[in-house]
């Protein structure tokens, strides 16, 4: 069975880790250095990190954070965040992270999303959706959650596989920091189709949120979450030890 995985994200914002609620509200949390050393240590499987404001702001991502970050921990790690053409692949690739997350970027260039897995391989190109439902359908949302582009996410999320994006993060507007669990009718519908690992994100407000996500849909890969991991009110430890009691195989802390 394949071990699902559990990551935090770090949301960062004038060099600080931030957190609101859908999108908005956002309110400082921590230095990005310290968590993620702390979640490196306490048995995280990945982590993301996220310059939120790089799209929106037309700039490219902070580098010396990012630095630090991956010089500190030692587990995969995913960036995103102003990532508009290969030669920023290359740029954040240098830096330190595995993987790198593309958003935006991918709207405004399809055409990157091919590039970049042609020449770094589809395992480093992951495809992070920000959706929301409008009239009944999924749109895509670019610039951090504050323009909706009127695509249906699910036409741009198989577009995107198709061109080679080898993981996609499904983040859920609708749920982002509202605690009430996982969006799990967007998530079955972009797992119906895809081929590669699917990352829920937005909604966790506890522990047993993560079992009736792998639960419901055995095909999620992983679970992200943040302010449930950020204010201390669900530990790595903890919650992987409920995911292994409840059937779920996950790697121990």
């Amino acid at each position: 069975m394949i071990t699902k995985r559990i990551i935090p994200c770090l949301d960062v914002k004038n060099g600080r880790v931030v957190k609101g609620v859908n999108f908005a509200g956002l309110s400082d949390v921590s230095d990005p250095v310290a968590l993620a050393r702390y979640y490196s240590e306490s048995g995280a499987d990945e982590l993301v990190f996220y310059d939120i404001t790089a799209s929106a702001e037309g700039r490219a991502l902070f580098t010396d954070i990012l630095r630090e970050v991956a010089s500190t921990i030692f587990i995969p790690l995913t960036v995103g965040g102003g990532i508009r053409e290969v030669a920023d692949f290359e740029r954040v690739l240098a830096c330190g992270a595995d993987k790198v997350s593309v958003n935006s970027g991918a709207i405004a260039n399809p055409a990157l999303i091919g590039d970049a897995a042609r020449r770094y391989g589809s395992q480093c190109v992951v495809l992070s959706v920000d959706a929301k439902r409008v009239g009944g359908r999924y749109h895509v949302f670019a610039k951090g959650g504050r323009e909706d582009t009127g695509m249906d996410a699910l036409d741009w999320i198989r577009r995107g596989l198709d061109a080679g994006a080898g993981e996609i993060v499904l983040n859920s507007i609708d749920t982002d920091g509202v605690k009430q669990g996982f969006d799990l009718e967007m998530l079955e519908a972009v797992c119906a189709f895809s081929n590669v690992p699917v990352i829920a994100s937005g909604g966790a407000g506890c522990a047993q949120d993560f079992v009736t996500l792998f639960k419901a849909i055995p095909k999620v890969d992983a679970g992200l979450a943040a302010s449930i991991f950020h204010f201390g009110e669900v530990s790595i430890a903890s919650l992987k030890a409920l995911l292994a009691d409840s059937g779920i195989t996950v790697r121990r802390v």
